[in-house]
């Protein structure tokens, strides 16, 4: 799924919504360390009081919210698994039965706390409903369009959320005219912070993809690997800042140590380059770039004794799978930090090329070029000529 197809999706959780149905809601109280079922229940989601609707439905947005590669991750389903979940999930999505459905959300919920404890009581949440999407605007000359066809899929969503517990506090009596300590000793189900979930199927395309699942990470860069494996059964997978990491140890494998501050600022903007252009020819996929992509990047940038032979080997020195491909949108970082003992400085990664690094005096020294005056403090700084 791209971000487009993640919005897309998202918008339509709101109250009477004719292009997302939500046909039934189903909640598990599972205490804490040792996982029981403490409580359990199903209903139509319309039959919810209106005030309650609009929370799940925020939960649900929250579930569908983040970067990709750093909070949403499109997994796909490993092979030969028995007792896997994608079998699960798509039995539930036949199963006209509300019983027979719980059922199969009950497996999952069993599978999720065979392998992980909390702290905290938590709250699995399914819902299932069905999706639709216009196949095109209506037209105003021919009032065709809009609603007369639509795109229609079936989908689970699931969240998984902790429990708070409610601090004392301090009230005010309007009738006994006093001051008094207010305790609930009810636990808060947290919906704003959503622990993990996911999203099946994923949807290219406006069809949907069965092989595939959106998997959300509560915290960003650090989805849970054992969830990913063991509830979910799929393949691993790489973080945005995993996947940064590895691109820069070949950089500095390819590059060296040292590298000349405009050859730093065309790397940059040679993949931003290929970044753009994926987005005005409005490609469905995120460009990625293999260790060919990355030897031209490389070449055209100015980085000297360039070649095949060298830039594979670093490829297959920091990345197991040769075959493996970059996603180009997470490599290029909204702003590099230069951290010296005196200052720091955030700066542009395509404005590198206006940084140097010189000796002067026998001093090392950054310099900054500029197109404006500098002012500090409301004083413009003096202008010296070297």
């Amino acid at each position: 799924m791209n971000k487009k197809d993640i919005a897309n999706i998202r918008k339509q959780f709101k109250l009477d919504n004719h292009l997302m149905q939500l046909k039934e809601i189903y909640n598990v109280y599972v205490k804490k360390e040792s996982g029981e079922i403490y409580h359990q229940v199903s209903q139509p989601f319309q039959l919810l009081d209106i005030e309650t609707q609009e929370l799940f439905l925020a939960n649900f947005k929250k579930v569908l919210t983040g970067n990709l590669g750093a909070k949403l991750f499109e997994l796909k389903f490993k092979r030969d698994v028995e007792y896997n979940t994608q079998s699960i999930l798509f039995e539930g999505l036949q199963e006209a039965l509300t019983e027979d459905w719980r059922e199969n959300m009950l497996q999952i919920v069993e599978k999720m706390f065979a392998h992980a404890s909390y702290e905290f009581d938590t709250v699995v949440t399914f819902i299932r409903g069905e999706y639709r999407k216009v196949t095109k605007k209506r037209s105003l000359e021919s009032e065709q369009g809009g609603d007369d066809e639509v795109y229609s899929n079936e989908f689970i969503l699931c969240s998984l959320n902790k429990t708070d517990q409610p601090k004392k506090s301090l009230m005010f009596d309007y009738i006994e005219k006093e001051f008094k300590s207010y305790h609930v000793v009810d636990p808060i189900i947290n919906l704003e912070s959503p622990l993990s979930g996911f999203l099946f199927p994923a949807f290219n395309d406006n069809a949907a993809d069965v092989n595939h699942i959106l998997y959300y990470s509560g915290k960003a860069n650090q989805p849970d690997y054992a969830f990913i494996e063991e509830v979910l059964n799929c393949e691993d997978i790489m973080t945005a800042q995993e996947n940064k990491d590895s691109f820069d140890l070949i950089l500095k494998e390819v590059m060296g140590d040292e590298v000349d501050t405009k050859v730093f600022a065309n790397v940059y903007e040679e993949i931003d380059r290929v970044v753009q252009e994926s987005v005005e020819n409005e490609e469905s996929d995120a460009p990625t770039l293999d260790f060919r992509d990355i030897e031209r990047i490389l070449t055209v940038s100015g980085v000297e004794n360039v070649n095949t032979a060298k830039v594979e080997h670093a490829f297959k020195s920091v990345v197991a799978d040769e075959k493996h491909e970059f996603n180009a949108t997470s490599l290029v970082p909204k702003s590099i930090k230069i951290s010296t003992k005196l200052a720091e400085v955030t700066i542009n990664p395509k404005d590198m090329k206006n940084v140097k690094y010189i000796t002067y005096e026998g001093k090392r020294c950054l310099l900054l070029e500029v197109d404006e005056e500098v002012v500090v403090e409301g004083f413009r700084l003096e202008t010296k000529t070297l």
